[in-house]
């Protein structure tokens, strides 16, 4: 049976690993901490056994501990979103059945009552350390290893469970496809309850044996000071921290802009991913720095299974072809596997990078999969032999008058508006058309429109059956932590409108 005796940290002892504030984390010191804190939360046992370990913290020295702590010790590690209520995190402590919550103490008073309610230990990292490592235990690759919740966006979280031979899978696969090396130095800002901030960012880059500089939150001022030093040569985040950037640039000097710009151009890649990276965003940051952002796709129950090319052409609006070890087909409505370009389909995967299961939910699980195929519930079609997103299949598509209509082209489009911002584009209920298309636009500050305006627009920019009906002028897009619009929001106000005006 292959045994997982965590090449997860790859750098030499003396390397860093870890840039926290103004504390730099060698490789040696970060075996040390999380062998150390795998021997306390063993408490002399051999085995955790999978018992769910959960943590709060933010990105940090203790986070990277912790998580290799709880893996090496042979527990199910579960990271929360530092962002969350009580309620959600009652949920998620409560779905996983967690035995032990570790957070810093600046937390512990905000959690002490849900983790009494639950019968939860509630403890800090120093008080985990053992005085010395223990003897560990082998871990096969098949254990499960962790849980990361859903975002929810379309139902209640759900606990998506992989393997340590998942883990593997997910992470060697970007070292090859995005050429990791023990040279890179990346920044982490996202949040370290989702895979992009996981797998794609903290793991990739302890596995290939480079650093991560560490920041508990996205701070552009900060950000970008260190890109102008020229201290990254990799760059990951979601769309609006793109966007984010391209505003603060536009708030410094001349000069100072400038160097920031140059220190992206200098980077070897910049990747955008967890939502779709609109064309005109990709194009605005190839203008300004230089760069072509690299797109893909994944989601929390693959990790990644679509890339544009490290070398080759990365097209704007698409997210590439399967990685290697990876299988992805379309499939369409009669359960049939689409073979023509340009007919959408659901996206399915099978592959090593697979999750396992849902935790504790058997009924979820099997209805996620078809004849060993993971759907993905998104839609995709494919456009010279790359993948283009269309959306989710029970949010992003819009049947209006027999057409399928991709929500995310139409938001695309509508972003290449003067006076637009930020847009999200649902469907919403008609007589006649089945659905007819709803948009709800964040106005560009100094630039005035109206829905008639728009409207007029569009019709020089979209077909006649994909020009939004309903616009709605909105001061912001309700979004998870993960930057996602959560367009079920998006109905539920048009659903409170509508009955406001019967």
């Amino acid at each position: 049976m292959p045994t997982l005796r965590f090449p997860l940290l790859q750098g030499d002892n003396d390397r860093t690993a870890l840039i926290d504030g103004e504390r730099r984390v060698t490789y040696g010191a970060l075996h040390g901490l999380a062998d150390r804190l795998a021997t306390g939360l063993l408490e002399g046992k051999v085995d955790l056994e999978e018992e769910r370990i959960a943590f709060f913290l933010p990105a940090s020295t203790d986070y990277a501990a912790v998580m290799h702590g709880v893996w090496r010790a042979g527990g199910i590690a579960v990271p929360l979103n530092v962002g969350a209520t009580i309620a959600e995190l009652d949920h998620y402590l409560s779905c996983a059945r967690v035995t032990r919550l570790i957070a810093q103490t600046e937390h512990h008073a905000m959690l002490g009552e849900l983790c009494a309610k639950l019968d939860i230990r509630l403890l800090q990292p120093a008080e985990l350390m053992a005085g010395e490592a223990g003897v560990l235990p082998a871990i096969a690759d098949e254990r499960r290893a962790m849980m990361v919740f859903t975002s929810g966006t379309t139902s209640k979280p759900k606990g998506v469970v992989t393997t340590h031979g998942n883990i593997r899978a997910q992470i060697t696969v970007l070292l090859d496809a995005w050429g990791w090396s023990d040279s890179d130095t990346i920044p982490l800002f996202l949040p370290l309850h989702h895979v992009h901030g996981i797998i794609n960012v903290l793991s990739c880059g302890l596995w290939a044996g480079g650093t991560v500089h560490l920041f508990p939150r996205f701070d552009a001022p900060a950000v970008a000071a260190h890109v102008a030093a020229g201290d990254y040569s990799v760059f990951m985040a979601v769309p609006t921290i793109y966007v984010k950037l391209l505003d603060h640039l536009d708030s410094l000097e001349e000069g100072e802009a400038k160097r920031v710009c140059d220190g992206f151009a200098a980077m070897r890649l910049n990747v955008s991913g967890s939502a779709a990276c609109p064309v005109p965003l990709f194009e605005q940051w190839r203008a300004r720095t230089g760069q072509v952002l690299l797109e893909r796709y994944g989601m929390t129950e693959i990790g990644m299974a679509l890339s544009n090319p490290l070398d080759g052409e990365r097209r704007a609006g698409h997210v590439g072809q399967p990685l290697p070890g990876v299988e992805v087909r379309l499939y369409g409505e009669n359960e049939q596997p689409i073979a023509e370009e340009g007919q959408p389909g659901e996206i399915r995967v099978k592959g090593p990078n697979v999750f396992l299961e849902y935790w504790d939910n058997e009924r979820s699980t099997r209805d996620s999969f078809r004849d060993g195929w993971f759907c993905t519930g998104d839609m995709a079609v494919i456009e010279r032999d790359y993948y283009r997103i269309m959306g989710r299949t029970s949010i992003d598509i819009i049947k209006s008058g027999g057409y399928k209509l991709s929500a995310l082209e139409i938001e695309a489009v509508l972003l290449a508006h003067p006076a637009v911002a930020e847009v999200a584009v649902i469907g919403t209920e008609d007589a006649t058309w089945g659905e007819v298309v709803a948009a709800f636009i964040v106005p560009r500050p100094g630039h005035k429109a109206d829905a008639e305006e728009i409207i007029g627009w569009s019709t020089g920019q979209l077909s006649a059956y994909k020009i939004p009906r309903l616009i709605h002028f909105v001061d912001s897009l309700p979004r998870n932590a993960m930057g996602k619009v959560t367009k079920p929001d998006l109905k539920t106000i048009l659903r409170a409108a509508s009955a406001r005006a019967s």
